[in-house]
């Protein structure tokens, strides 16, 4: 037995070791918060201290060992048996000397600073260390989003994958049985209700089980899923999910597949019928279990009773907080009994043999009900002579528990007082073989309930025998493999008839980053047989993933970047640099990387390069490092123009998405915060090798090609860097109309931009469907904002021979004919399933955006007059932007804040850095001299310059 005292007298613990006959006290040089015992080493405890020091003990508190400071409150674990080779090893999470948070693991005895480990490289976020079983989780935060990390039985950490736009703003982990991870995920779009997400057995892909289940603060803040998991059957779950504002109670009797409503009684308490018919009525269930051990839940099942549930609730067409009563299911919740009018707590006693309610009412009692044929029938008991008010009940461990105790006061004054109740002398004799009955677990009659038919073990109802220890299932039988065996893979969903189809956001053919000719991957034939299920043959074979070999593939999808994510390099430091390949063989592969300063490496393969390349710039500029990647398919290469030092929110490249041939475009770079000091902008666009740096943050250029062209600009503040990049289709004429959509689709739209390309996508793809018109010829370009908006164009493409080029009359019929099935509601897609959106055009452009006519008429004349005034307007606004207030609004709307992001270091004490490459605006060169003399001044100075 150990006691601790009360710190504000004196600390020390009291130990003994002969039941309480006597103690023995130890002094301590700190004051403890909580403890944590070895799960399987009865002398082994971590203590959490007042100042947030962890120690350790092997002694049973005896003697103390500080083990780290500065850990997170209750951020430390012992290590799970199986996942861990060493039974000492704690899991912690520490905060550093400037205030990061990092995930350490150390020996008990033996936790100095070369002992330590950082099993995940970096920092995480404070208060997200989580582990459990099999699982070690961590979260960390970057660009604004929460990313969320996974360890299966301590090997390297990946990033768990959710459906791409479930964007999570919070993740709890509800459960990690059976080498599955349960999880609830709070999305963009959620405010008091979370997504019910399954994984598969690494906890990396998963899967939506059920949406919008209903969630609560607790009395300290902190978040309460409405989700219990049935104790004794493996896969049983209850939810409350919110429909229209409604809360209902679904069950799922393997892992989330599929969700059904309960079934009200037949009858009510005094044997009336209930007039209850689904879907529109039926029985719901309180979910919460009781934070305090002392007392009963609303909801109580066990494991040595797998059959029997008890809950309080109401029937109707929602849950409710008013109207409740109690109820039983005896068949794992196929049917249900009420069995109280008012709220009862409820003990397993006996294995389940016997059932104990007790009252929860305020005012004193001296009355329980006992029940011996599973809720059927209550029998009254008096436990007192004198009424008492009950504080809490607790049921004595063990597996043969015949005896309960109930604590309470009899007034308000008076101290506590413990009843011990015990039931032995009720029953006669043990129970025999002949008293038991089989049971069969099912779901709605249907026997197979995660791959398997189950038979139980049940007392007889009218037999009053005592069970003892429980004997278990009776049997398992597995069943065969059939559709119902089987759930969604990663990236496909469940539509109306059944099939598991790839989401509109999924490519199914895009095969691993990794996979190399001469191995393999797993195929998926977009079913995954649930975790834990124990189904064989059937259909087995046809719905597992297939492995396949990987074919030779042409180098595609080269990128380099630097080890950090930033553009930025220290003069003299090393910087990392890491070449990723999309598709292509690892094996087998000439790689040549130029740093852009002379200097050039070549490698044989990827493997040899995992680590990143290390390279040293001695000089301060721009640097344009190039990579070329051969193998006997083909070759790729990549670019990086890195900035060896020069912070920024958000940039965000403004130019049309397609434009005419021979006519000046304008791009314009909008910046967030928009005054920043003074800006560097560096531009390349079209075959231009060498950039075109600027102080302004717009410039014009004409296309005297047609095709697609890609414009990059970098913005260059302090140590930052950041830069967008933009595609824009050149053509001598085009066709372009704005599109609007269903509202439904508004209800979906995160307006981010990797949202927009994959709807354009599937714009593009129903276009060509309903029209039949090629899809060279079509370009959709989603706008950002809300209601959702899109810009069609349709454009003149010709094969590389320059022949089958089509005229303006063609672009006039195809736009026409496009119009026409929009006005016929022809083209649609569906978002997911059940969710159909409506495509339909906006309106047509006011006038041709090329002149097709030989001569001008009066009108037209006019409209040129118009049009040369509102330039010259555009002209002196955009001059005199700086000087008329709410200039940049509609350029900060159009901002996409898909940047990398970039934390702003200064250095007020320190030079800047002049780069080497050329500084000028176009047509205006700027003497070295002149341009240190600019270096810190106002930015009204620079332009008058």
């Amino acid at each position: 037995i150990m006691l601790l005292t009360d710190p504000e007298i004196e600390s020390s613990l009291l130990i003994s070791s002969d039941e309480g006959a006597t103690y023995q006290k130890y002094r301590l040089n700190f004051y403890i918060q909580s403890l944590l015992f070895h799960p399987k080493q009865e002398d082994w405890i971590l203590a959490y201290s007042q100042d947030q020091k962890l120690y350790s003990s092997a002694e049973f508190g005896r003697r103390w060992q500080l083990i780290q400071e500065g850990v997170i409150p209750n951020r430390f674990y012992w290590s799970v048996m199986g996942s861990n080779k060493e039974p000492d090893l704690v899991h912690l999470e520490a905060r550093t000397v400037d205030g990061h948070s990092q995930y350490l693991t150390c020996g008990m005895q033996n936790c100095t600073e070369a002992s330590r480990n950082k099993p995940f490289p970096g920092y995480i976020d404070p208060d997200s260390l989580i582990v459990q079983d099999d699982y070690v989780f961590v979260q960390l935060t970057s660009g604004g989003r929460p990313h969320y990390y996974v360890s299966y039985r301590r090997n390297a950490f990946a990033q768990m994958k959710l459906p791409k736009y479930a964007l999570p703003k919070d993740m709890h982990v509800i459960s990690t049985d059976e080498n599955q991870v349960f999880a609830a995920v709070q999305e963009w779009n959620q405010n008091d209700t979370y997504n019910l997400y399954i994984s598969d057995t690494r906890g990396v892909y998963f899967t939506l089980a059920l949406e919008n289940v209903q969630s609560s603060r607790g009395p300290e803040g902190n978040v309460m899923i409405d989700l219990y998991e049935v104790a004794g059957i493996k896969g049983m779950f209850l939810a409350n999910k919110k429909i229209d504002n409604q809360v209902k109670t679904f069950i799922t009797y393997n892992k989330g597949r599929d969700w059904h409503l309960l079934q009200a009684p037949d009858t009510d308490l005094r044997g009336d019928p209930v007039h209850c018919l689904l879907p529109y009525c039926s029985l719901h269930l309180h979910l919460k279990v009781s934070e305090n051990p002392y007392t009963s839940g609303i909801i109580a099942s066990r494991d040595t009773a797998p059959s029997i549930i008890v809950a309080s609730g109401n029937i109707g067409s929602e849950l409710s907080d008013s109207d409740i009563s109690m109820f039983v299911s005896s068949d794992a919740g196929n049917t249900w009994r009420q069995i109280f009018e008012e709220e009862h707590s409820v003990l397993y006693l006996d294995q389940g043999g016997v059932l104990v309610a007790m009252k929860h009412t305020s005012l004193p009692i001296r009355h329980l009900w006992l029940s011996f044929d599973e809720g059927r029938s209550w029998s009254k008991y008096s436990f007192t002579s004198v009424p008492l008010f009950v504080d809490g009940v607790l049921g004595e461990p063990g597996e043969e528990t015949l005896i309960m105790t109930v604590f309470g006061h009899f007034s308000h004054r008076s101290e506590w007082q413990l009843v011990k109740v015990d039931y032995k002398s009720i029953f006669d004799r043990r129970c025999a073989e002949e008293d038991y009955r089989p049971w069969q677990l099912h779901s709605q009659g249907e026997a197979c309930i995660m791959g398997a038919k189950r038979i139980y073990k049940k007392r007889k109802s009218e037999r009053k025998c005592m069970q003892g220890k429980y004997a278990g299932a009776m049997e398992s039988e597995p069943c065969v493999c059939t559709e119902a065996d089987f759930d969604c893979d990663y990236g496909y969903e469940r539509h109306s008839n059944g099939q598991c189809l790839p989401a509109f956001w999924f490519n199914p053919s895009s095969l691993s980053k990794d996979c190399s000719l001469g191995q393999s991957y797993l195929n998926s034939t977009g079913y995954r047989k649930v975790v834990s299920n124990n189904c064989t043959d059937g259909v087995r074979e046809q719905y597992t993933a297939k492995p396949q070999k990987c074919p030779g593939k042409a180098p595609r999808g080269l990128r380099i970047v630097t080890a950090d994510g930033k553009l930025t390099a220290e003069q003299g430091h090393n910087v990392t640099l890491v070449v990723q390949l999309e598709e292509g063989d690892v094996q087998r592969t000439f790689i040549q990387v130029d740093f852009g300063d002379g200097i050039a490496v070549s490698y044989v393969n990827l493997s040899s390069m995992e680590d990143g390349i290390k390279h040293v710039y001695h000089n301060v500029g721009i640097f344009r490092v190039t990579v070329q990647v051969d193998n006997s398919l083909g070759s790729d290469s990549a670019v990086l123009y890195l900035h060896v030092t020069c912070p920024l929110e958000h940039v965000h490249l403004s130019l049309p998405f397609v434009t005419t041939k021979n006519k000046e475009v304008n791009a314009t770079a909008v910046l967030w915060p928009s005054q920043v000091g003074t800006l560097t902008y560096v531009w390349w666009y079209g075959n231009n090798t060498e950039p075109l740096i600027t102080l302004e943050g717009s410039i014009s250029f004409k296309f005297t090609s047609e095709g697609m062209n890609t414009i990059t600009v970098q913005v260059s503040a302090g140590n930052a860097i950041l830069q967008d990049t933009k595609t824009i289709a050149v053509y001598e004429e085009f066709r372009s109309l704005h599109l609007a959509f269903s509202p439904n689709l508004d209800d979906y739209n995160p307006d981010i931009p990797e949202w927009r390309r994959d709807i354009s996508r599937v714009i593009k793809k129903s276009l060509v469907e309903a029209t039949a018109v090629p899809g060279q010829h079509i370009l959709v370009a989603v706008l950002p904002g809300l209601p959702t908006a899109a810009e069609l164009f349709v454009l003149p493409y010709q094969d590389p021979t320059g022949e089958n080029k089509r005229s303006a009359e063609d672009l006039e019929q195809i736009s026409q004919l496009l119009i026409h099935k929009l006005n016929l509601n022809s083209v649609h897609f569906e978002l997911k399933p059940g969710v159909q959106v409506l495509v339909h055009a906006a309106h047509l452009t006011a006038a041709p955006l090329v002149d097709l006519t030989p001569t001008h008429s009066g009108s037209a004349m006019l409209m040129l007059l118009s049009v040369v005034f509102v330039g010259l307007a555009v002209f002196v606004i955009y001059k005199f932007k700086r000087k008329i207030p709410g200039i940049n609004v509609y350029a900060q709307m159009q901002n996409e804040k898909e940047q990398e992001m970039v934390s702003q270091v200064s250095h007020p004490e320190s030079r800047p850095c002049i780069p080497q490459t050329e500084l000028r605006r176009p047509g205006q060169l700027i003497d070295e001299k002149v341009e240190s003399q600019l270096i810190g001044r106002a930015p009204s100075t620079l332009h008058r310059l």
